[in-house]
């Protein structure tokens, strides 16, 4: 009794072979996609296309610039792999402000700190957000400028030009106000 024989090779087989004959290696050689750094990629190509589509992603903390998604067609890619740049967390600045105000900051990017009316910058004015999200140099300082004859203030005319603001003022004069007690007492 003659035996039937099954095929048992699937189509995506002779689809296998197919693709090999009409897009050898040479042509089409898109098997290894471009890596990144701080992040990765999928392939989301379709089943039955002769181009390779990857997808990126970057790790948290980490935020991409360029394509998300390039694809490659007779191995040529579309575009550059996108990078993952770190991010930094905006700097505290008391008593000034930031040239560029947000929540984030993208690697390489310069923010420049001004001091309020009456305080100094202690430290670069200008600071970069690095690769290791921090910032270089170290954030600085706006510090209260302690004007010349300012050292101790005696007549009230002068507490508005050394003090920063109005309850600055009058705290200064409250502890006046009690140097004068004391003294008074240790007079008596």
């Amino acid at each position: 009794m003659p035996r039937k024989v099954q095929i048992t090779a699937p189509a995506l087989c002779l689809f296998g072979v197919v693709t090999l004959l009409l897009c050898p290696a040479v042509l089409c050689d898109c098997r290894k996609s471009p890596s990144i750094a701080h992040g990765s990629y999928q392939d989301i190509s379709s089943l039955l296309s002769f181009t390779t589509v990857v997808h990126y992603e970057c790790d948290e903390g980490y935020f991409l610039v360029g394509e998300p998604q390039i694809t490659c067609r007779s191995s040529q890619w579309s575009s550059p792999a996108p990078q993952c740049k770190a991010l930094c967390l905006k700097p505290e600045i008391e008593n000034g402000n930031l040239s560029v105000d947000k929540q984030q900051y993208i690697e390489s990017e310069n923010v420049t700190i001004h001091c309020n009316s009456g305080y100094v910058m202690v430290r670069s004015q200008t600071i970069t957000c690095t690769e290791n999200k921090t910032w270089y140099p170290e954030v600085p300082k706006c510090e209260w400028e302690v004007h010349h004859g300012c050292e101790q203030v005696l007549a009230g005319s002068k507490l508005m030009q050394c003090l920063p603001n109005l309850e600055d003022v009058k705290m200064a004069l409250e502890v006046y106000k009690l140097s004068l007690e004391i003294k008074r007492l240790k007079q008596e």
